[in-house]
């Protein structure tokens, strides 16, 4: 019991020690300055994205019938070309028997009506037949060839029919889950598709950003093409916190801005080559924003008063408040002064909320470069 009120005294004894030493540093007016110089800083921005293959396709059939094999499994990577469903080619089948047969049938009365039309010509020359009948024959020889037209015509579509019985990708990718089982009657018109096949091999991140912020980064490179191509890699922080491995590009930025938002979408892509990053999925897009030749202080440095930032500046050796203008970009620990501080200008680095105007000071003096 004894121990205990002794720690109880000591402790009181140190708080009142410090307290008599920070007042009788204030009444001294000694309080830790800075010089202002021109530093650099690279300050990185989040932005939330959400993430798409490069190419993402929703596949549905494109004839209508009951569906009698599915030949992938849910997640699969699937090839360019290849068949992932087989729906009933029975009536299809028959559908293209009757074409080619009707296509010989047309072939045939073709060749029956130049044969009439070549012997009525030489009776039309003895003057066996009529000049009616030598025209009845060429018009029977006209409607045979169109009849063959649109007998052929006709093939091909049942030919095309027969083939869209089997449900190929267009693309390579991997696919989702399939709604669907044997024996359901699917079309064209279906709401779900059958599967949707994403090529990830590469992943699209779109985000959007203040119409203000792109406009600070194209003047930043002095053109759109510019900041396209000199804009340095960007991370991708994945949904469960981590960073992706990988570093992305930029590689497009709309051309609008939204009347809704104000915001400019813009979109990055990323290699994917273990397909750890999904269709559908969200991240963060973090982009580094350097900053060369700025002024840079601690925001320990600096007060708010009615939504405006302000500094203390030594000036004849007393406290002379400044306001001051920031980029809206910071790491939270320090402000980039973009106006109402020049290169050579003394401020109080700490405490200057409770500095009042005019204080006396007598300033421990350090550079903004020796303060980082």
């Amino acid at each position: 019991m004894k121990k205990t009120g002794a720690f109880f005294l000591t402790a009181l004894l140190l708080s009142a020690g410090c307290q008599q030493t920070a007042k009788k540093a204030e009444a001294e007016g000694v309080y830790p300055t800075i010089e202002v110089q021109l530093s650099e800083r690279t300050l990185q921005t989040e932005y939330s994205a959400a993430i798409s293959g490069v190419q993402t396709v929703e596949i549905r059939p494109q004839i209508s019938g009951m569906i009698t094999d599915i030949l992938i499994e849910e997640g699969e990577s699937v090839r360019k070309d290849q068949v992932l469903f087989i729906i009933d080619q029975t009536p299809y089948k028959a559908a293209y028997e009757i074409a080619v047969a009707n296509v010989k049938s047309a072939e045939a009365a073709l060749s029956t009506a130049q044969l009439v039309l070549e012997s009525n010509q030489d009776l039309y020359e003895q003057d066996v037949v009529s000049e009616f009948d030598l025209m009845t024959a060429k018009n029977d020889l006209v409607e045979a060839e169109a009849k063959l037209a649109l007998c052929k015509a006709e093939e091909v579509r049942a030919s095309n029919n027969l083939s869209y019985t089997e449900v190929r990708s267009p693309v390579n990718g991997v696919a989702s889950m399939i709604p669907y089982r044997v024996g359901a009657l699917v079309s064209s018109s279906i709401a779900e598709p059958l599967v949707t096949v994403s090529d990830d091999s590469r992943v699209y991140a779109y985000f959007s950003m203040a119409e203000n912020q792109m406009l600070d980064m194209i003047q930043q490179y002095e053109s759109l093409d510019n900041a396209m191509n000199q804009m340095p890699s960007v991370d991708l922080v994945m949904s469960n916190g981590k960073v992706y491995e990988h570093k992305g590009k930029i590689n497009a930025i709309s051309g609008t801005i939204s009347e809704s938002t104000g915001a400019v979408s813009i979109r990055a892509v990323f290699p994917n080559r273990q397909h750890l990053l999904r269709n559908g999925g969200s991240g963060k897009v973090v982009i580094p924003v350097v900053f060369e030749n700025c002024i840079v202080i601690p925001k320990t440095a600096t007060f708010e008063l009615q939504d405006r930032i302000f500094v203390y500046k030594v000036v004849d050796g007393k406290a002379s408040s400044a306001e001051i203008h920031v980029s809206p970009q910071n790491n939270g620990v320090e402000y980039i002064v973009e106006k109402g501080l020049s290169v050579g200008d003394i401020i109080i680095s700490e405490g200057a909320g409770l500095i009042k105007e005019g204080t006396v000071i007598k300033s421990k003096e350090t550079s903004t470069e020796e303060a980082e």
